[in-house]
């Protein structure tokens, strides 16, 4: 705990607290003080902390990373954005944590269905706000929850009514451009009973040192189903924490994609509870190189029976990267017939990279079928020589088998526009001698 680096940032907090969104309602004053007050006084998670023992956050104390106060996308490269934006999606963009409408596209979003900023929902719906802030994601989990509630500028809110079926999906674009800035940013996804939605979250920065606090809190309804992607490809030298906490109704259908390659140091949460006869879905892929750190903590909180739960997490280290993946699976006491499979699967490509899997069951129900595992290993020389015999050099072998087995993770989007700019991300980051993108 940096009680100093804390004390660093209420001060600073007094200056921009006036123009934070929603300072006319009571309810949100109130829950950013108190927000304010935990962070205060625990300061940013520390390698003490049993959930963060891996990943040390000591580099963001020795900022002071500033939000920016208003909208600033004049500087912005139009061409260098457009790679960006998603084909066929409704489009929301941030930039530097504020929504810009001039590069934001909702045309046909049907009229039955709720797409804007937080800013704006707190100025006209700020009743159904209140009613899901706060409410998945626990503040009193960790301080960077607390640090986003206290400083959130703006972010995304997405309400789908019954049986309201969206034909394609949202995109969320955070964009930051300033050095040393901070990006703080709010998201609520709700999808009410029989809804389906898509949501595409996708993290990118120009080439400077900065920080990104995202919370998204997603509800899924009763028989709906929610699919949530997240690509996060930011700056080389930034710092990101992006956490996402699902609360699923009866029969409620969750899926989400969670592809990681960028950060100097960055963090993703997904937390996920079940009712009754739910299902959920965690995919992962992590990408490091050089001296990234990239920490991946999953939790899937079994609370009903008949809940089914699947997780499949990927990383591929090169380097003196370092990879975290911690993954929690709850059966409670009166979740019977919960069926729950876990795997985390690392490729070591230097002998400098390192990786840190945890994967932990904890089940008080006695009629479950759960399981978990994980590897840690370098490329199967078999697997190489068979492949040289069939006249591919060494090299080569290399790359086909590791992109091979990134690309399983890949081939699970279903989104083409989206799928396609992850498999660019892939390639961009591995030796591509001898691959044929078609084939991937």
């Amino acid at each position: 705990m940096n009680t100093a680096t804390a004390s660093r940032y209420a001060a600073e907090y007094q200056t921009i607290a006036p123009v934070l969104p929603g300072q006319a309602l009571p309810w949100l004053k109130a829950l950013r003080a108190e927000a304010l007050m935990a962070f205060s006084a625990h300061g940013f998670p520390s390698p003490r902390e049993e959930e963060w023992r891996y990943t040390n956050v000591s580099g963001i104390e020795k900022k002071l990373f500033s939000p920016s106060l208003s909208l600033t996308a004049g500087d912005l490269d139009s061409e260098w954005l457009k790679s960006y934006q998603l084909e066929d999606t409704w489009s929301v963009v941030l930039v530097n944590g504020h929504f810009s409408a001039e590069l934001s596209n909702l045309t046909d979003l049907p009229s039955t269905v709720s797409v804007m900023s937080m800013a704006d929902a707190l100025v006209k719906q700020p009743d159904k706000v209140e009613k899901y802030l706060g409410t998945a994601a626990d503040q009193s989990e960790h301080s960077f929850i607390a640090f986003n509630t206290a400083w959130f500028t703006d972010g995304l809110f997405v309400h789908v009514p019954v049986k309201q079926v969206l034909n394609k999906p949202i995109q969320l674009l955070h964009i930051v451009t300033g050095s040393d800035a901070m990006a703080t940013t709010r998201n609520i996804i709700i999808a009410d009973e029989m809804a389906e939605a898509k949501v595409i979250e996708t993290f990118v920065g120009i080439d400077n040192a900065y920080l990104t606090a995202a919370v998204t809190e997603v509800f899924v309804g009763s028989n709906a189903d929610v699919t949530l992607y997240k690509m996060q490809s930011e700056s080389d030298k930034a710092y990101h924490f992006g956490g996402s906490y699902i609360k699923q109704a009866r029969d409620a259908r969750f899926t989400h994609h969670n592809f990681a390659f960028g950060g100097l140091l960055a963090r993703s949460d997904i937390h996920a509870d079940l009712d009754h006869a739910s299902e959920c879905e965690l995919n992962g892929l992590y990408l490091g190189v050089k001296r990234q750190h990239i920490d991946n903590h999953t939790r899937i909180n079994h609370l009903k029976p008949y809940a089914i739960s699947r997780e499949l997490y990927k990383g591929v280290l090169d380097d003196r990267a370092r990879g975290v993946f911690q993954g929690r699976v709850i059966v409670a006491i009166d979740a019977q017939k919960t069926d729950s499979q876990m795997n985390n699967r690392n490729l070591l490509l230097s002998d400098d990279a390192e990786v840190d899997t945890k994967p932990q069951l904890e089940i008080y129900a006695d009629d479950v079928k759960c399981g978990h595992g994980v590897t840690v290993g370098q490329l199967d020389e078999k697997s190489i020589f068979y492949l040289q015999s069939r006249c591919v050099d060494e090299e080569t072998a290399r790359n086909m088998l590791t992109f091979a087995f990134a690309n399983e993770m890949v081939d699970k989007i279903k989104i083409r526009s989206l799928h396609d700019i992850v498999l660019e991300q892939v390639l961009a980051r591995f030796p591509q001698e001898g691959v044929n993108k078609e084939w991937l």
